[in-house]
């Protein structure tokens, strides 16, 4: 395992790059049993994207070396990509499409000698980039700070994007009353008037990857269909997230939940899960029940039975704030798109480099609209 690892040193704690792997279950494991985890960070799931060529990802783990045995006490998982065929390369902090979260999962008790040790390792390490782009990163009190510390006069950024993504907890951020709840209300009564109406939310590995079947079904015959954004849409897309939910579901962190109409799904909720925080990943549902607004029934419900039953002690939307999640969910949470350079170059070349990714977004931006507005004229 540590052939091809580059190593950095900083005080008593190292940091190390490398591929996916397998092995690296049993170190995430060791760490996340005493921190907050990231799913999209899980090497089940890094792994579903090497193996299906779907990212280039590289890996960064930190050790206490302090401790005997050593501990790992940091990881991050970077997509290595490109915004256009000729441009330089950089390091992508989604490490892979579909990604929502890009937090490094870090020992917030060691956050400024860790972040020092990640950044350094991606300084040695002559094969990475230098410039990382944090994407969908949570501005928590802790890491997002301890990185913008470690740069200073050892390298620049640029925040570029600061939004607010709709959370749930158990002690506070669901809406208890209020005007879509009593639609809600309405709309289940509604729905169970034509038919007997149940949720199934089941965990095992051969009941996820059904119920996944099941809403990749229900998406395509959506308008994501029609726009060719859903996933089966895309081979390569459709393979990937199928190993995902496959390596994930192996591991007790996915499911599927269905809302049924007489045992029939009408609606679908794809969840993974690390540790105590639930991610409702993907949603779809059929057309024909709009008018009940299926979607949001489900994820109504679902928010309550993960809480209540203590599965999840907070639950991530992976969504904007303009979505079904914020008129359910009152809590927040700061996200950033930050463009970091771990180099202490001219600050012009910087600004080049900024300005490229700035670019690169704008196209993309008015791009999607132009493709929006086509789709929807024909």
């Amino acid at each position: 395992m540590n052939v091809g690892w580059q190593r950095a040193k900083n005080g008593l704690i190292s940091a190390y790059t490398c591929a996916p792997s397998a092995e690296l279950c049993r170190t995430w494991d060791d760490l996340v049993a005493r921190v907050g985890g990231n799913a999209f960070m899980h090497p089940a799931a890094l792994l579903a994207a090497a193996e299906t060529g779907f990212a280039k990802i590289h890996v960064l783990v930190a050790w206490d070396e302090e401790v005997e045995p050593r501990c790992p006490v940091g990881f991050w998982a970077l997509c290595e990509k490109r915004n256009l065929p000729t441009a330089p390369a950089f390091l992508e902090a989604l490490p892979y499409n579909y990604a929502f979260t890009s937090n490094a999962v870090i020992d917030n008790a060691r956050a400024d000698e860790v972040v020092a040790a990640l950044f350094d390792a991606i300084r040695r390490d002559v094969q990475l980039p230098k410039i990382i782009k944090l994407r969908s990163f949570e501005a928590d009190p802790v890491v997002y700070p301890a990185m913008l510390r470690q740069l200073e006069g050892m390298g620049r950024y640029r925040e570029l994007v600061r939004a607010e993504r709709p959370f749930a907890d158990q002690s506070s951020g669901v809406k208890k009353s209020g005007s879509t709840r009593k639609k809600l209300r309405q709309d289940w009564n509604r729905l169970a008037a034509t038919g007997k109406v149940e949720i199934v939310n089941s965990r095992t590995p051969a009941e996820t990857e059904a119920g996944f079947e099941t809403f990749l079904a229900l998406e395509a015959a959506s308008w994501k269909g029609k726009e060719g954004t859903a996933l089966l849409c895309d081979a390569g897309d459709a393979r990937f997230a199928r190993q995902l939910i496959r390596n994930l579901a192996a591991r007790d962190l996915a499911s599927v939940a269905l809302l049924r109409v007489d045992g029939a799904a009408i609606a679908a909720q794809v969840l993974i899960y690390s540790g105590r925080r639930a991610y409702t990943w993907k949603t779809a549902f059929n057309a024909c029940f709009a008018g009940f607004s299926p979607g949001a029934l489900l994820i109504s419900r679902i928010t309550e039975e993960l809480l209540e039953s203590a599965q999840a002690v907070t639950i991530d939307s992976c969504s904007s704030g303009d979505g079904i999640m914020s008129q359910l969910w009152t809590g927040r949470r700061t996200m950033v798109d930050t463009l970091i350079d771990v180099r202490m170059r001219n600050p012009v070349a910087f600004a080049m480099e900024v300005a490229e990714h700035q670019g690169y977004q704008q196209f993309c931006n008015v791009r999607g609209r132009i493709w929006h507005a086509f789709r929807h004229s024909r």
